[in-house]
């Protein structure tokens, strides 16, 4: 099997997920790391990159085994999960379609919400050129919101996983997303069963060896 390329950003959290589950279905990997500029060999911006995904954002996979190219995180993960889990390792729990439904909405709610809103707090607190405190708190106070959905359901399996029964490709997707918290300027006191299961999450080997591949460094939770 030759390995497939995983394009990626070391400060990037989406990258990492399907790092994740790379790591979990002991498929062979190679990173491609890039830069946010326009450099056209370097950059997610530039010629290079933008012939493997036309919106210039990582991550973006290749798959030489199968001829295929992915892009936009759920997509890729999706498709490691159709072709390359044929254990059902990653989920959904079972074969109902509650059971599929309950897997999506929960990877889409992250997709379409808290990850959008996490990193829009990043950008009103870090980057934004111009200070602009009501962006800032608009979009804290929605992250903050997603903490509470998530903690609701966390708690019916005591903090150990999102969907109850055993962990899923749905942490994968959170996990890099919610490790944020700090960054954003955000606590997670209030939410004690999301700050179990990163810890959790953190424990997996899984989780540390992506982490230790994408950013050549193990991780660190505070």
């Amino acid at each position: 099997m030759q390995p497939l390329t995983l394009h990626a950003h070391a400060t990037g959290p989406n990258p990492i997920k399907l790092a994740i589950a790379l790591e979990a279905l002991s498929i062979p990997y190679n990173i491609q790391q890039w830069d946010f500029s326009d450099d056209p060999q370097k950059g997610v911006k530039g010629e290079a990159f933008l012939r493997i995904n036309e919106n210039g954002r990582v991550p973006a996979l290749e798959d030489p085994n199968m001829g295929v190219v992915s892009w936009e995180s759920g997509a890729c993960m999706n498709y490691l999960r159709r072709v390359y889990d044929k254990s059902n390792l990653l989920g959904p729990l079972g074969p109902s379609e509650q059971d599929t439904v309950d897997f999506e909405k929960w990877e889409y709610f992250l997709l379409t919400t808290l990850g959008p809103m996490t990193g829009q707090t990043n950008w009103f607190r870090h980057y934004n050129a111009t200070k602009n405190d009501d962006a800032l708190q608009r979009y804290s106070e929605q992250t903050e919101r997603c903490y509470q959905v998530l903690e609701g359901q966390l708690k019916k399996s005591g903090g150990q996983s999102i969907l109850p029964g055993r962990v899923t490709a749905v942490d994968y997707h959170f996990e890099p997303w919610v490790r944020q918290f700090d960054f954003a300027g955000l606590s997670l006191d209030k939410y004690p069963h999301v700050s179990r299961w990163l810890r959790e999450m953190t424990g997996r080997k899984e989780v540390q060896q992506a982490y230790i591949k994408v950013k050549g460094a193990a991780p660190e939770f505070s």
